[in-house]
Parts: structure tokens; sequence; C-alpha cells
């Protein structure tokens, strides 16, 4: 409403795209952030306090990278055809990754839990809320939350990746690519506890962000050659499919999807 009332129904209309993008991308980072916090047990204040400053590190991130792009998309047009690219390949991988057996993976193998390891004395235990703890021969050592954060930040320049991307794709403005994402980052994170548990009940949504994404890609080599998709009808486009994949993991089969029947195996064994 407030973007509508200062900018207009174009800009307010291209906020909403970037929002939804960034808020149905971002629901998968969610069930990585569960793997690390799951991992390094952290649980209560320590878990909302490493969410915390994830967030003022992941706006940072957002804004150099969609500066950056948009100015390289300004300079250079043709870049907007390598940023099409990034979001096809990006959703064939998704679609891929869909109907793959689900794998439960190994944090210790993690590239930044060893580059973490091997720059840093770490302890294995959990000191409180502290990213940093003493030994008891005074040494200082980060504990596991630092290296969860340290994850989740390299998380959150993975997803950027695609993010930043799909959002240029939508507004070739950097000021409303930059607030609808932060503002989805911090609405999902927000809700991170609740939406958490609830990401494996939305089996067909990464699916639908991956037509998503395939959508923005080819909208924006359509946009290349001079035939444009109008906001309000990509924002149609964007809500049909998300709005398709959340009503089909409501109400549609339930085992069609190996992700769906790992689920279903889980809850049977659970209810034994």
């Amino acid at each position: 409403g407030g973007v509508w009332a200062l900018r207009g129904q174009e800009d307010a209309a291209q906020f909403f795209a970037g929002y939804i993008i960034e808020e149905s991308l971002s629901v998968d980072n969610l069930f990585v952030f569960k793997l690390i916090f799951d991992y390094f047990a952290v649980r209560g204040d320590a878990q909302a306090k490493c969410l915390r400053y994830g967030i003022w590190a992941a706006a940072v991130f957002r804004l150099a990278m969609i500066s950056a792009g948009a100015e390289a998309v300004h300079v250079f047009r043709p870049v907007l055809l390598v940023f099409a690219g990034i979001l096809l390949v990006s959703s064939g991988s998704i679609i891929a990754e869909s109907f793959k057996e689900p794998e439960e993976p190994d944090l210790a193998d993690n590239p930044i839990v060893k580059v973490v390891g091997k720059v840093f004395a770490t302890s294995p235990h959990m000191d409180g809320d502290r990213f940093w703890t003493e030994a008891a021969d005074g040494a200082r050592l980060a504990t596991p939350l630092f290296v969860a954060l340290a994850c989740i930040e390299a998380a959150d320049v993975v997803f950027a990746v695609d993010s930043v991307p799909a959002v240029l794709g939508v507004t070739d403005d950097p000021m409303i690519a930059f607030t609808s994402n932060v503002f989805a980052i911090l609405g999902l994170r927000a809700l991170y506890r609740l939406l958490a548990e609830l990401v494996n009940e939305f089996a067909y949504l990464q699916p639908a962000v991956a037509l998503v994404l395939a959508f923005v890609g080819t909208k924006m080599v359509g946009s290349f050659f001079g035939h444009e998709v109008s906001t309000n009808a990509s924002l149609e486009v964007i809500v049909s499919i998300l709005g398709g994949g959340i009503a089909l993991s409501l109400w549609g089969p339930q085992d069609l999807l190996p992700a769906q029947r790992a689920a279903n195996a889980e809850a049977a064994e659970k209810a034994e």
C-alpha cells in the first residue's frame, strides 16, 4: 500500500511481484537453515540471534548484488541474457531435484565448515548465544553458533544467485528490487520457527518456483529482443503458478514426488 501511495500502481505491482518471487524462493532456504540449526544444535535465543545477524548480512549482500546487477544491465544490456540463462538452468535443476530421492546432507563435509575450522580455533560446545567462548587455557574459540552463522551467510550468497536475477527480471529499479527482497526476507525469518515445520507440507511449491524462474527467464529473453510482458500480466502468471503449486500440495496427489513418499514413510513410522 505504501509503495502504491508513494510511487503509483506500476511500481507497486513490480514491488509485489519481486516480493512474492523472493518469498517463494526463500521457503527452500528455511529448510536449509533448519538443517544447519539441527546439525549444530542451535536452539532458542541462540537461533533467534543467528537469524537476526543473518538478516542484516543478507540485506548488505542483496544491496551490493542488486546494485551491481542493475548497473550491469544498464551499461551492457546483453547481461539480461546471462541472467536469463542462470534462471533457466536453475529452473531445470530444481525440477530435476524435485524428482530425486531426498538425501540428508552431511555438513561435516561442507566447505564453509572446513574453512572456518582452518581459519579459527573452534569449540565443539555451545556457550549460550555467544559466537565466541574461552577455553580453560584462556584461548578464544569460535562456538558452533559462529560456524552456523557462517554457513547461513554462505547459503544466502548462493541463494542470491537465483533471487537477484529473478527480481531484476520483473523490475529494473534497484530500490524496488532491494526493498521487495528485504521485506520478504524479514517476513519469512520472523516466522521461521512456524514455517520451517510447514515447508515439507508444500511439496509442489518447489516445482512451481522452478516454473516461475523459467517464466521470468523467458520474459528477460523476450525483453532483450523487444517483446515486453507487462508487469500486471507477469504478476498474474507468477501468482497463478505459485497458487497452483500450493493448491496441488494441499489437495493434489500425495505420493507423486519422492519427498512426499519419504514424508509419508516417516509419518507411518511415527504412527507405529
